[in-house]
């Protein structure tokens, strides 16, 4: 994977965790305006995506990894949330999944299914 591959990943990452994060801050209060900004920011976010060049199936194999780490800091992090082990354990794998998606045909010696 390139590394404009990875800044993409994350810039949509972002894009897309902060949108939810705004559509649910309207949802509890903070009015339509909030709402309104966290869908243009989501649409955002499957433009962003989208710029990498890959089958669909392994561009958002490998991106729902980049997104479950940054939705697990943002929660942590911005939302001060208490992330349980099972959560980290649960990360672990969906880490190991994307790495498989990413770089599975060299371990697997080119085996398509």
């Amino acid at each position: 994977m390139t590394n404009i591959a990875w800044f993409i990943f994350f810039c949509a990452a972002f894009l897309e965790v902060g949108g939810d994060a705004l559509v649910r801050k309207g949802l509890r209060g903070g009015g339509l305006g909030v709402v309104l900004a966290g869908c243009i920011t989501l649409g955002l976010y499957g433009l962003v995506v989208n710029l990498v060049q890959w089958d669909f199936a392994k561009l958002l194999g490998v991106y729902v990894s980049v997104f479950a780490v940054i939705s697990l800091f943002f929660g942590w992090i911005i939302f001060k949330e208490t992330i349980p082990l099972p959560t980290w354990v649960g990360l672990g794998f969906i880490v190991s999944g994307g790495l498989i998606i990413q770089f599975g045909d060299k371990i697997f010696t080119g085996a398509k299914l």
